[in-house]
């Protein structure tokens, strides 16, 4: 069984129980985060020593790093969530990469500051606000036409990204309408496995 460090309200907590409920895995979630006062311990560091979430524990094995666990799990039971040869496989991990390089940064300014009275938006979160919109409008725009990010199927692109585009999505900032994204994050959302992700639950008995 699969032993799971994170709060899940994170986002990127969020990608591997997505992972985690869509290949059925036997896992057990418990709850780490600053506000449970945890990821700071000595013993939480030797596990993962960012003090961030989420850590997979598997056996001897500890991974953390979100979208290094997503590669894990892949290669650990989930071949069908992956490309089966190099080529295809960059397709599904461009979207892991770029969600990470291009769509991270606005993403955590929007998410910090989205709420703020317009008096309070900085120029410097406006700016970072103006990219992330640009970085949505290439996944919208690659999005005509097609069911998911890569391959014709689910992988690991949608399901690392889902998340977090959905919450894009759902910011209330200046955007033009994105009918792709929209109609994907929909549909991704519908997944009773991303409804299970996603929905706010306790952390199950050790």
């Amino acid at each position: 069984m699969y032993k799971l460090l994170g709060r899940q309200t994170s986002g990127n907590v969020q990608k591997v129980l997505f992972m985690l409920e869509e290949l059925g895995a036997s896992y057990k979630r418990e709850d780490y985060g600053r506000q449970f006062e945890n990821t700071q311990t000595a013993e939480y560091k030797a596990l993962n020593p960012t003090s961030k979430v989420p850590t997979l524990v598997d056996g001897d094995t500890v991974i953390w790093e979100s979208n290094t666990i997503l590669r894990y799990l892949a290669a650990s039971g989930g071949e069908q969530l992956n490309g089966t040869t190099p080529a295809e496989k960059t397709e599904v991990e461009r979207w892991m990469d770029f969600l990470l390089a291009a769509v991270n940064p606005g993403y955590l300014a929007a998410f910090k500051g989205a709420k703020l009275a317009p008096e309070e938006q900085t120029a410097e979160y406006k700016e970072q606000v103006k990219d992330l919109v640009a970085q949505l409008k290439i996944v919208d725009a690659h999005l005509a036409g097609k069911d998911f990010l890569a391959l014709g199927k689910l992988t690991l692109a949608d399901i690392a990204c889902a998340p977090i585009l959905k919450r894009c999505v759902d910011f209330k900032i200046d955007r033009p309408s994105m009918p792709n994204l929209e109609r994907w994050v929909a549909a991704i959302a519908a997944r009773p496995a991303f409804k299970a992700a996603t929905t706010a639950a306790p952390a199950k008995a050790a």
